[in-house]
């Protein structure tokens, strides 16, 4: 059974984004619906893992372009990595991911699906009403993530390196299997895979690999 700790006297929120207008926003609309809660911020990642250690929040809201420590360069990758820890670490946390780039949990699909806590997707383009729905939907442990359409079938680590080495870094087969560790053998296989997922196949006079590439940053698998 779900608790609704919107109900609560005492809430406990911490709101994690580097963008100070948006961080002002959320605070504002935070403070009018829950007058009486305990709201905390955070600017990075490094400082959003220590709060939720000793803060101990009813609920997390996260952006996903995030740097690591202040002066760092914000990353959707420091921000999907930040959120699979608090995933891990904190089974029954409950989070809303308040992003314009919700396309990118892909990535963490998994971990996202056995989570415990509430767990809640708000694009920045979303009314202020829109917000504070999903907000008290993952309040009372609510899972509500419909809006990602995320491809079918489950995406391995595997393949997201294999994306990550050959469109981010630019490396070529021969390299990426030596990288990985693996043969070229299972370099090809991960392909096969991968693609499948995207739903990209072999079409004539059109390139496979500029096609992977394209739909995988269009479906969140790369920046």
């Amino acid at each position: 059974m779900t608790q609704d700790l919107s109900k609560q006297k005492t809430l406990k929120i911490l709101v994690v984004d580097d963008h100070e207008l948006i961080l002002s926003g959320t605070l504002d609309l935070l403070r009018r619906h829950y007058p009486q809660a305990e709201i905390l911020t955070a600017n990075t990642t490094q400082n959003a893992l220590q709060q939720v250690k000793a803060f101990q929040p009813d609920l997390v809201i996260i952006d996903l372009s995030l740097p690591e420590t202040s002066g760092d360069t914000a990353e959707i990758n420091q921000g999907i990595k930040s959120l699979g820890i608090l995933i891990k670490n904190y089974t029954t946390l409950n989070l809303v991911v308040q992003s314009s780039y919700v396309k990118a949990l892909v990535r963490i699909k998994p971990d996202i699906d056995a989570h415990e806590g509430g767990f809640t997707v708000a694009d920045k383009g979303l009314s202020s009403q829109e917000m504070l729905q999903r907000i008290d939907l993952a309040l009372k442990g609510v899972t509500h993530t419909k809006d990602l359409k995320m491809p079918r079938g489950v995406v391995k680590p595997e393949w997201l390196e294999l994306l990550n080495l050959a469109f981010t870094e630019g490396l070529e087969d021969k390299v990426i299997a030596d990288r990985m560790k693996v043969s070229a053998r299972t370099v090809r296989h991960y392909w096969s895979k991968v693609q499948d997922v995207l739903e990209v196949y072999p079409e004539n006079g059109k390139s496979l690999r500029i096609q992977t590439e394209k739909r995988a940053r269009e479906e969140g698998f790369i920046d």
